[in-house]
């Protein structure tokens, strides 16, 4: 194996969280310049490969890949034709679910360094989570993994939050499964959390079938519409801060508790324009009015579910 192929690295999956954990794992100490392929400027390259004034290793993480312009990819190809062998390079990209890289990109990459799909299918969640408490000596008893599965989904980085919180709430304890629920005995206030993921995400199949289950659990639309409107508060907050901000100053701004939240509400802020935003929560604030004036919650919220996903 060459030096240049043990630097250059295509990450790849359907989970942000996976991925950028993966990065930051290959880099070790090394802190990377970090670009969102999608505000790719021109240039990067050059100036990741410019020797140091300090002669420290550079290190670039390129984010989103599939976001890059025609043009961003070929100045990428044109480097992989020949890396730099002392600055490491990752470039992670986000996929939907089944989906595959950029051909051109992944046939750059192999013949200079290595390819990895990143990927927990749900079997291997339990598991996981184990051998991550293991590692952060969190006592996990495996009922109480198998519980946090149930609750709070198959999302890894909600569940690597939730077992830092667990943690947190309950230091040398042994987590079992009436800790977890004790925890996140709010299992409403989780669906609703999974209904703005896909409101906001422009994902209206999945939105109205996450409703769906939410009026099945006969949960106060009221509830429901409040949870909508503190996310669309949050999305305001971060759309407002500038786009090259680091998640975790991001989180601090917008007053957000993880740095993953900062990511993911910032992917779902820019799938909107500040007016956009601006005429949801005027849809919200007439939703709020018709429930009070006692219009029913399935006719009041799938409208405005449907508002915010087709936008």
């Amino acid at each position: 194996m060459s030096a240049a192929r043990q630097t250059v690295t295509l990450l790849w999956g359907e989970d942000d969280f996976l991925l950028r954990e993966a990065a930051f794992r290959i880099l070790g100490t090394l802190r990377p310049t970090e670009v969102d392929a999608a505000e790719w400027q021109g240039g990067e390259l050059q100036d990741f490969a410019t020797p140091s004034l300090f002669g420290e290793r550079r290190a670039l993480l390129i984010t989103d890949a599939r976001a890059l312009s025609k043009e961003a990819m070929a100045e990428l190809v044109a480097y992989l034709a020949a890396p730099d062998p002392e600055s490491p390079l990752i470039i992670c990209c986000q996929t939907a679910e089944r989906g595959k890289p950029p051909v051109a990109l992944e046939r750059a990459v192999k013949p200079v360094g290595e390819v990895r799909e990143l990927k927990i299918v749900r079997k291997d969640l339990e598991p996981w989570l184990i051998q991550r408490a293991r590692g952060r000596e969190i006592d996990l008893a495996p009922p109480a993994a198998r519980a946090l599965v149930e609750t709070l989904g198959e999302e890894p980085g909600e569940l690597a939050s939730a077992l830092e919180q667990l943690a947190s709430a309950f230091p040398g304890e042994k987590l079992t499964p009436q800790l977890v629920a004790r925890q996140f005995r709010g299992l409403g206030e989780q669906k609703v959390w999974d209904l703005c993921d896909r409101a906001f995400g422009k994902d209206l199949p999945g939105a109205i079938r996450s409703l769906r289950a939410i009026e099945e659990g006969r949960d106060d639309p009221l509830m429901v519409l409040g949870g909508i409107a503190s996310r669309l508060r949050d999305l305001m907050k971060v759309r407002s801060q500038p786009d090259r901000m680091p998640p975790a100053e991001l989180a601090r701004a917008a007053g957000l508790r993880f740095d993953w939240q900062a990511r993911r509400y910032r992917e779902q802020a820019n799938r909107f324009t500040m007016a956009d935003l601006v005429s949801i929560h005027d849809r919200v604030t007439e939703a709020d009015r018709a429930l009070k004036s006692g219009a029913t919650g399935d006719i009041v919220m799938p409208t405005l579910i449907a508002a915010i996903a087709e936008r």
